[in-house]
């Protein structure tokens, strides 16, 4: 899977379809990396409020990786 978001809420939008796409309840997500389901939410819906910490926690409970790369010349606006 190969996604780009641009904003804190399309990361939240593709971090809880990967999520579910893998059958994996916010409390087995959290679980599975010593989140509480509540910091689970708090990434899939307010990643601006989210710590890094975590959300390096659910990348990884997901099995997802952040990759940080230069903008094509055709995505350089600012979108958030």
């Amino acid at each position: 899977m190969k996604t780009t978001a641009h904003t804190p809420r399309q990361l939240g939008q593709i971090l809880k379809g990967q999520r579910r796409s893998q059958a994996l309840t916010q409390q087995t997500a959290a679980e599975s990396v010593g989140l509480l389901p509540k910091t689970i939410s708090k990434l899939e819906l307010a990643t601006e409020t989210s710590t890094i910490e975590s959300l390096y926690k659910l990348l990884s409970a997901l099995e997802l990786e952040l990759v940080v790369q230069t903008r094509s010349q055709a995505s350089s606006g600012k979108e958030w």
